[in-house]
């Protein structure tokens, strides 16, 4: 798959889409707990758009909840979270560079729909502070455009830690 670039919002070039293999390359998560599929757009700087697609082959419906399976929502905020960690790493340029986006903080997380097998989860993340070690994000997840959950945090981009 080829990355195109179109003109975005306020006249930056958007990119996208990026399969899984290019995710993979800005993110350290694998599977389990690599919970971005595909990203639809990144406006470097501004956003980003991605989708998880949520089935019963996910581990955690085993156990949450048997006989009604729902997508923890700590899952639904770190798919966010790792939307957001592709948005910087694209966006800073630290793709390959080894750098980690670690969490440092979540604040008004709401829960606004079940997150149930068989769904295309939207994930919407908006920078809304930027300096050169820490970011502030807005994120919002959707399920056909309904708000299922929304979330603002905090990141910081480190090296990963010393081997022991």
């Amino acid at each position: 798959m080829t990355d195109t670039v179109t003109t975005g919002e306020a006249g930056r070039a958007a990119l996208g889409p990026l399969d899984v293999t290019r995710v993979m390359a800005a993110l350290p998560h694998r599977y389990p707990m690599l919970l971005v599929d595909r990203v639809e757009e990144i406006v470097p700087d501004k956003s980003i758009r991605a989708v998880k697609a949520v089935t019963i082959n996910e581990g955690f419906f085993q156990g949450h909840f048997p006989g009604r399976p729902i997508m923890p929502g700590v899952l639904i905020v770190e798919a966010l979270a790792q939307a957001a960690g592709v948005l910087a790493v694209e966006s800073l340029g630290l793709a390959g560079s080894g750098k980690l986006v670690y969490f440092m903080a979540i604040e008004e997380a709401k829960f606004r729909k079940p997150v149930e097998p068989g769904v295309l989860l939207t994930l919407e993340v908006e920078f809304v502070q930027k300096r050169s070690s820490v970011c502030k994000f807005a994120g919002r997840a959707l399920i056909d455009g309904a708000v299922a959950a929304t979330a603002n945090f905090t990141a910081m981009i480190a090296d990963p830690p010393k081997a022991a």
